[in-house]
């Protein structure tokens, strides 16, 4: 089998699952008891916080353990919207994850915040120009994704939030599909909040983690004990927070593996729209995560396509696995101009830190075959 839907989730690698099974099995305790049992999960707890801060860039104190990315967006934007006193506006882009938009109309429909919305081109680019524009004094907070889950566009992070500090709005960003492939340090970029998910860095799925800047108040989600610093309360999964902690540490080199998996992609690419003329890359030809490539497929089905490619033990998604069962075209390309027909023919290979050449070449082989076998004889150049 040929995995390529990494973007959806990942694989546990053996580190991460070795590394927290003492903390499902001997090593049970609540990091809030005083006894010893529960000190030695303490210590695990925060020594996984410390290395993910490190990772960062920022201070231990200021990452929050989460159940992945859905949870640390919800915490970040409601809980940084409810908290800051200056004003009831938010500006985002109608390209973000579910948990972004589903959050936000939570916000405007309960608590009378109003939402605007940032125009993005056919590729998905916002333009900084569009953000300073909508800028306003009682803009609370910007939340934008550092690269696109669909369609791989990647964001100009630092200087969206930037212009956002000059207004004094904050600035969040879901870096779920980001981490492992960029830099997303924020003692770089100067984000105010940042999202990650553990089940697309190889830790299991139900881990996660989100920075929020310390100077910042949130108001918590979850009330409860006061745990993590009383921003999430509730028991602390150590044994998920040291898997998450080790598959960070687990990651190859930031510039070399991008670099590498880039080639990969662009090769990719190349031989897809050699070979099917009638298939549209989408999201930017140039700033784009190394880890995905996708296509609409005018004229045939996405689904059908997708059938075809796992017979031929090639694994892929038609978009977000996270509105999967949905018969909506995904609201990525219509955002950007497709119309819902030709959305519904979409495909996404998302690749990991394992793919190889020889996979891809297999996959774009396979490909070919199943754009015949769905019904595109005649199409493929």
């Amino acid at each position: 089998m040929i995995y390529l839907d990494n973007a959806a989730t990942t694989p546990v690698t053996p580190a991460a699952l070795h590394a927290a099974w003492p903390w499902l099995t001997s090593e049970f305790g609540n990091p809030s008891s005083t006894h010893e049992l529960g000190a030695r999960a303490k210590d695990a707890l925060e020594d996984a916080r410390a290395r993910i801060a490190d990772w960062l860039g920022c201070r231990v104190s200021e990452i929050t353990f989460t159940s992945g990315g859905t949870e640390g967006n919800n915490l970040a934007i409601t809980g940084l919207a409810l908290a800051q006193p200056r004003g009831k506006h938010i500006i985002s882009a109608r390209t973000e994850h579910e948990a972004v938009l589903e959050t936000l109309d939570f916000l405007e429909r309960i608590h009378g915040f109003e939402i605007s919305w940032l125009p993005v081109d056919l590729v998905g680019n916002i333009e900084p120009a569009d953000l300073r524009a909508k800028l306003r004094a009682d803009t609370t907070l910007v939340t934008l994704m550092a690269a696109n889950n669909e369609i791989g566009t990647v964001h100009p992070i630092a200087e969206l939030a930037q212009i956002a500090h000059e207004f004094g709005a904050a600035f969040h960003t879901d870096a779920v599909q980001a981490a492992g492939w960029l830099d997303i340090r924020v003692d770089t970029s100067q984000v105010d909040a940042l999202t990650i998910s553990g089940h697309k860095l190889g830790a299991p799925k139900g881990s996660g983690a989100v920075f929020i800047r310390g100077r910042l108040g949130v108001e918590p989600l979850l009330h409860g004990g006061g745990q993590e610093g009383g921003r999430r309360s509730g028991t602390e999964n150590v044994a998920w927070a040291v898997a998450l902690a080790t598959a960070i540490d687990a990651l190859p080199d930031l510039a070399s593996e991008s670099a590498r998996v880039s080639g990969l992609r662009d090769g990719f690419i190349r031989a897809v729209l050699q070979d099917a003329s009638m298939a549209i890359p989408t999201g930017h030809p140039v700033d784009r995560l190394p880890s995905i490539a996708s296509f609409c497929f005018e004229g045939l089905s996405g689904e059908a396509i997708l059938l075809e490619l796992e017979r031929r033990n090639v694994i892929v998604s038609s978009g977000s696995a996270c509105a999967a069962g949905s018969d909506e075209p995904s609201h990525v390309l219509t955002a950007i101009g497709f119309d819902a027909d030709t959305a519904r023919t979409a495909v996404r290979f998302s690749f990991s830190h394992n793919t190889t050449e020889e996979d891809l070449s297999h996959a774009a082989n396979a490909l070919t075959e199943a754009i015949l076998a769905v019904g595109g004889t005649g199409k493929i150049a």
